[in-house]
Protein backbone atom coordinates (compact mmCIF):
# COMPACT_ATOMS: atom_id res chain seq x y z
CA UNK A 1 0.00 0.00 0.00
CA UNK A 2 3.01 2.25 -0.16
CA UNK A 3 1.84 4.09 -3.65
CA UNK A 4 -0.88 5.79 -1.43
CA UNK A 5 1.44 7.49 0.60
CA UNK A 6 1.10 11.51 -1.00
CA UNK A 7 4.14 13.57 -1.60
CA UNK A 8 5.16 16.60 -0.32
CA UNK A 9 3.46 17.95 -3.45
CA UNK A 10 0.57 16.17 -3.20
CA UNK A 11 0.58 17.32 0.48
CA UNK A 12 0.67 20.88 -0.38
CA UNK A 13 -1.91 20.75 -3.03
CA UNK A 14 -4.39 19.45 -0.47
CA UNK A 15 -3.24 21.97 2.56
CA UNK A 16 -3.60 24.94 0.06
CA UNK A 17 -7.37 23.34 -0.76
CA UNK A 18 -8.23 23.03 2.80
CA UNK A 19 -7.17 26.82 3.32
CA UNK A 20 -8.87 28.13 0.63
CA UNK A 21 -11.60 26.38 0.73
CA UNK A 22 -12.31 27.45 4.69
CA UNK A 23 -11.17 31.04 3.81
CA UNK A 24 -13.55 30.91 0.55
CA UNK A 25 -16.45 29.85 3.35
CA UNK A 26 -15.84 32.19 6.29
CA UNK A 27 -15.46 35.00 4.16
CA UNK A 28 -18.49 34.80 2.27
CA UNK A 29 -20.52 33.86 4.91
CA UNK A 30 -21.15 37.44 6.54
CA UNK A 31 -22.51 38.45 3.25
CA UNK A 32 -24.60 35.19 2.19
CA UNK A 33 -26.22 35.51 5.61
CA UNK A 34 -27.20 39.10 4.55
CA UNK A 35 -28.12 38.50 0.99
CA UNK A 36 -30.17 35.45 1.74
CA UNK A 37 -32.03 37.99 4.36
CA UNK A 38 -32.79 40.59 1.39
CA UNK A 39 -33.76 37.88 -0.89
CA UNK A 40 -36.08 36.18 1.24
CA UNK A 41 -37.90 38.97 3.74
CA UNK A 42 -37.19 42.63 1.73
CA UNK A 43 -39.35 43.29 -1.67
CA UNK A 44 -37.51 46.34 -3.57
CA UNK A 45 -37.30 47.09 -7.00
CA UNK A 46 -34.79 45.07 -9.12
CA UNK A 47 -35.15 41.87 -6.65
CA UNK A 48 -35.10 39.63 -9.51
CA UNK A 49 -31.76 41.35 -10.94
CA UNK A 50 -30.03 41.02 -7.93
CA UNK A 51 -31.62 37.16 -7.40
CA UNK A 52 -30.33 36.86 -11.36
CA UNK A 53 -26.64 38.03 -10.67
CA UNK A 54 -26.47 36.19 -7.14
CA UNK A 55 -26.78 32.91 -8.96
CA UNK A 56 -24.73 33.75 -12.22
CA UNK A 57 -21.99 31.78 -11.44
CA UNK A 58 -24.12 28.84 -11.15
CA UNK A 59 -25.19 29.20 -15.03
CA UNK A 60 -22.06 30.81 -16.58
CA UNK A 61 -18.92 28.29 -17.16
CA UNK A 62 -16.21 28.52 -14.81
CA UNK A 63 -13.87 29.87 -17.24
CA UNK A 64 -16.13 32.64 -17.60
CA UNK A 65 -16.12 33.84 -14.30
CA UNK A 66 -12.27 33.09 -13.87
CA UNK A 67 -11.57 35.72 -16.62
CA UNK A 68 -14.07 38.13 -15.68
CA UNK A 69 -12.02 37.77 -12.26
CA UNK A 70 -8.82 38.44 -13.89
CA UNK A 71 -10.15 41.37 -15.60
CA UNK A 72 -11.38 43.24 -12.31
CA UNK A 73 -9.11 42.15 -9.83
CA UNK A 74 -6.01 41.68 -11.87
CA UNK A 75 -3.20 43.79 -11.25
CA UNK A 76 -4.22 46.16 -14.41
CA UNK A 77 -7.96 45.72 -13.43
CA UNK A 78 -9.78 48.57 -11.59
CA UNK A 79 -10.24 46.74 -8.66
CA UNK A 80 -6.89 44.93 -8.66
CA UNK A 81 -4.92 47.86 -9.12
CA UNK A 82 -6.51 49.99 -6.56
CA UNK A 83 -6.32 47.37 -4.23
CA UNK A 84 -2.13 46.42 -4.88
CA UNK A 85 -1.48 50.05 -5.21
CA UNK A 86 -3.63 51.43 -1.80
CA UNK A 87 -3.35 48.38 0.34
CA UNK A 88 -0.29 46.05 -1.33
CA UNK A 89 -2.97 43.54 -1.57
CA UNK A 90 -2.36 41.03 -4.58
CA UNK A 91 -5.39 38.73 -5.62
CA UNK A 92 -4.42 37.37 -8.98
CA UNK A 93 -1.95 34.48 -9.06
CA UNK A 94 -1.86 34.05 -5.45
CA UNK A 95 -3.86 31.47 -3.03
CA UNK A 96 -6.25 34.73 -2.03
CA UNK A 97 -7.05 34.74 -5.36
CA UNK A 98 -8.22 31.22 -5.69
CA UNK A 99 -10.30 32.21 -2.28
CA UNK A 100 -12.10 34.92 -3.67
CA UNK A 101 -12.94 32.64 -6.63
CA UNK A 102 -13.87 29.88 -4.69
CA UNK A 103 -16.42 32.23 -2.76
CA UNK A 104 -17.59 33.79 -6.04
CA UNK A 105 -18.65 30.08 -7.23
CA UNK A 106 -20.01 28.85 -3.93
CA UNK A 107 -21.84 31.69 -3.03
CA UNK A 108 -24.87 31.13 -4.50
CA UNK A 109 -25.49 27.48 -3.20
CA UNK A 110 -24.70 29.20 0.64
CA UNK A 111 -27.44 31.67 -0.23
CA UNK A 112 -29.82 29.25 -2.01
CA UNK A 113 -29.64 27.46 1.15
CA UNK A 114 -29.40 30.08 4.08
CA UNK A 115 -32.75 31.62 2.09
CA UNK A 116 -34.59 28.70 2.00
CA UNK A 117 -33.92 28.39 5.59
CA UNK A 118 -35.11 31.64 6.29
CA UNK A 119 -38.02 31.30 4.56
CA UNK A 120 -39.47 28.50 6.10
CA UNK A 121 -39.26 30.55 9.09
CA UNK A 122 -43.14 31.43 10.28
CA UNK A 123 -42.94 35.74 9.97
CA UNK A 124 -45.48 35.45 12.63
CA UNK A 125 -42.91 34.65 15.12
CA UNK A 126 -40.82 37.84 13.50
CA UNK A 127 -43.52 39.77 14.10
CA UNK A 128 -44.29 38.75 17.73
CA UNK A 129 -40.62 40.06 18.52
CA UNK A 130 -41.52 43.40 16.69
CA UNK A 131 -44.86 43.99 19.04
CA UNK A 132 -42.40 43.39 21.71
CA UNK A 133 -40.19 45.96 20.72
CA UNK A 134 -37.56 44.79 19.06
CA UNK A 135 -35.74 45.76 16.08
CA UNK A 136 -35.11 44.06 12.70
CA UNK A 137 -31.18 43.53 13.72
CA UNK A 138 -32.26 42.11 17.05
CA UNK A 139 -34.95 40.19 15.70
CA UNK A 140 -33.02 38.07 13.37
CA UNK A 141 -30.41 37.50 16.16
CA UNK A 142 -32.85 36.56 18.77
CA UNK A 143 -35.45 34.57 16.85
CA UNK A 144 -34.31 34.34 13.23
CA UNK A 145 -30.80 33.22 13.18
CA UNK A 146 -31.44 30.12 16.01
CA UNK A 147 -34.37 28.65 14.16
CA UNK A 148 -32.59 29.18 9.89
CA UNK A 149 -28.59 27.58 12.14
CA UNK A 150 -29.66 24.07 9.66
CA UNK A 151 -29.97 25.83 6.59
CA UNK A 152 -26.55 28.32 7.19
CA UNK A 153 -24.52 25.16 8.19
CA UNK A 154 -26.11 23.52 5.07
CA UNK A 155 -25.09 26.48 3.10
CA UNK A 156 -21.60 26.45 4.57
CA UNK A 157 -21.02 23.07 3.23
CA UNK A 158 -22.33 23.13 0.06
CA UNK A 159 -19.91 25.92 -0.52
CA UNK A 160 -17.07 24.24 1.10
CA UNK A 161 -17.46 21.21 -1.13
CA UNK A 162 -17.61 23.34 -3.94
CA UNK A 163 -14.53 25.11 -3.05
CA UNK A 164 -12.86 22.02 -2.81
CA UNK A 165 -13.22 20.73 -6.29
CA UNK A 166 -13.47 24.39 -7.94
CA UNK A 167 -11.19 24.03 -11.32
CA UNK A 168 -12.43 26.29 -13.49
CA UNK A 169 -12.62 29.91 -12.46
CA UNK A 170 -9.23 29.10 -9.69
CA UNK A 171 -7.33 27.88 -12.74
CA UNK A 172 -7.85 31.02 -14.94
CA UNK A 173 -7.88 33.51 -12.28
CA UNK A 174 -4.62 32.52 -10.28
CA UNK A 175 -2.80 29.54 -12.72
CA UNK A 176 -1.60 26.28 -11.59
CA UNK A 177 1.28 27.02 -9.89
CA UNK A 178 2.69 23.72 -7.20
CA UNK A 179 2.67 25.28 -3.98
CA UNK A 180 1.10 28.19 -4.46
CA UNK A 181 -2.10 27.96 -6.32
CA UNK A 182 -2.09 23.69 -7.28
CA UNK A 183 -5.64 23.23 -5.46
CA UNK A 184 -6.70 19.37 -5.43
CA UNK A 185 -8.17 19.61 -9.06
CA UNK A 186 -5.48 21.53 -10.27
CA UNK A 187 -2.97 18.72 -9.42
CA UNK A 188 -5.47 15.89 -10.17
CA UNK A 189 -5.33 17.31 -13.87
CA UNK A 190 -1.54 18.15 -14.15
CA UNK A 191 -0.95 14.08 -13.02
CA UNK A 192 -3.69 12.93 -16.16
CA UNK A 193 -1.37 15.03 -18.55
CA UNK A 194 1.70 13.57 -17.55
CA UNK A 195 2.71 10.30 -18.47
CA UNK A 196 3.17 7.72 -15.42
CA UNK A 197 1.02 10.20 -13.30
CA UNK A 198 -2.09 7.93 -12.72
CA UNK A 199 -0.74 7.18 -9.44
CA UNK A 200 -0.83 10.32 -8.12
CA UNK A 201 -4.45 11.10 -9.78
CA UNK A 202 -6.51 8.50 -7.78
CA UNK A 203 -4.08 9.42 -4.33
CA UNK A 204 -5.91 12.85 -4.69
CA UNK A 205 -9.34 11.33 -6.17
CA UNK A 206 -9.23 9.22 -2.78
CA UNK A 207 -8.64 12.32 -0.67
CA UNK A 208 -10.88 14.63 -2.58
CA UNK A 209 -14.05 11.76 -2.00
CA UNK A 210 -12.73 11.53 1.83
CA UNK A 211 -12.94 14.86 2.42
CA UNK A 212 -15.94 15.56 0.60
CA UNK A 213 -18.07 12.82 2.76
CA UNK A 214 -16.15 13.44 5.67
CA UNK A 215 -17.80 16.94 5.28
CA UNK A 216 -21.20 15.93 4.80
CA UNK A 217 -20.50 13.77 7.89
CA UNK A 218 -19.97 16.79 9.94
CA UNK A 219 -22.59 19.07 8.20
CA UNK A 220 -25.50 16.28 9.30
CA UNK A 221 -23.86 16.05 13.17
CA UNK A 222 -24.32 19.73 13.22
CA UNK A 223 -27.36 20.14 12.05
CA UNK A 224 -28.90 17.65 13.81
CA UNK A 225 -27.29 19.23 17.15
CA UNK A 226 -28.81 22.52 15.63
CA UNK A 227 -32.57 21.21 15.10
CA UNK A 228 -31.97 19.36 18.44
CA UNK A 229 -31.34 22.88 20.21
CA UNK A 230 -33.94 25.16 18.97
CA UNK A 231 -36.24 22.15 19.53
CA UNK A 232 -37.32 21.50 15.99
CA UNK A 233 -36.24 17.72 15.88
Amino acid sequence: MGWLALSPQEWDAVRLSLLVSFWATIASLPLGIAVAWLLARVSFPGKALVNGLVHLPLVLPPVVTGYVLLLLFGRRGPIGAFLAETFGIVLAFRWTGAALACAVMGFPLMVRAIRLAIEAVDPKLEAAAGTLGAGRIATFLVVTLPLVLPGIIAGMILSFAKAMGEFGATITFVSNIPGQTQTLPSAIYTFTQVPGGEAGALRLTLVSVAIAFGALLVSELLARRAQARVGIA
